[in-house]
């Protein structure tokens, strides 16, 4: 029975595993690996419920423990990529200084554009969100701002679109730092703000209960299997669009 309650602790570590990875490649600049772990970090995110509910062997601990796996994946991981993405369109690649481990350095010494510093917002709103989330009994169906998964995936989607569909325009719009700068507020913004968003956890099978997750998850399909790594952010967007017009009643 001990081993039956460890199964979901043990994937959401899975989930922790995969996101301390996705910060160092992240703090290397290897963002497109460190996307990479990310995904596999929130997979795991989305099973380790999935396995509690299953095995009927949800718990407090499992709770705390998820919300602090999803702060390294989905909030510190995403900070960081915002950091690197910003110091790129300073044309100066950020590192830090660990030649000596002394203190005769400072942090004018450090070759990093300040203005980079704007993307760990979305890591403190992050943490805000998580926190919150953890106490807010209106989220026990449904969603009330962008859920921190979502979130990362839009913003390690950015690196992959520069990778492998890059176009003119898209590289010029992730070269700009007032679009990165305005994304940061607007993705900081969308966790904490008080919109309410349906969740894609099934109670049931039935269609007519479940037609808005059904349609959502046919169009997602579609639209990654057309657009591949574009269609990230455009399904973040449907997704708060969707949950605009077919808004689901909170439990009171």
């Amino acid at each position: 029975m001990w081993l039956k309650k460890q199964i979901p602790n043990m994937i959401t570590l899975l989930n922790l595993l995969c996101g301390c990875i996705a910060v160092i490649l992240a703090v290397q600049n290897n963002l497109v690996l460190a996307a990479m772990f990310v995904m596999l970090g929130i997979g795991f995110d989305f099973f380790d419920g999935f396995a509690a509910r299953i095995l009927l062997v949800q718990s407090e601990l499992g709770l705390q423990l998820d919300s602090l796996a999803d702060m390294v994946t989905s909030g510190l991981v995403p900070g960081v990529v915002m950091f690197q993405l910003l110091a790129r369109t300073q044309k100066t690649v950020s590192r830090t200084v660990f030649d000596s481990w002394g203190f005769d350095q400072n942090l004018t010494s450090i070759e990093m554009p300040y203005i980079a510093f704007t993307g760990l917002l979305i890591t403190l709103a992050s943490a805000y969100r998580l926190a919150k989330f953890n106490i807010d009994t209106r989220q026990t169906t449904s969603f009330i701002g962008l859920p921190t998964p979502a979130n990362t995936l839009l913003i390690v989607s950015l690196p992959l679109i520069l990778s492998f569909q890059s176009t003119e325009w898209i590289a010029n719009l992730l070269d700009n730092p007032w679009f990165l700068i305005v994304l940061t507020l607007l993705s900081s913004y969308l966790l904490n703000a008080e919109i309410p968003l349906f969740s894609l956890k099934f109670k049931s099978w039935g269609f007519a209960e479940n037609k808005v997750r059904y349609f959502f998850i046919i169009l997602m399909l579609l639209l990654l299997v057309f657009l591949q790594f574009i269609a990230i952010p455009c399904i973040i967007i449907v997704y708060v669009l969707m949950s605009l017009l077919f808004r689901e009643r909170s439990p009171k």
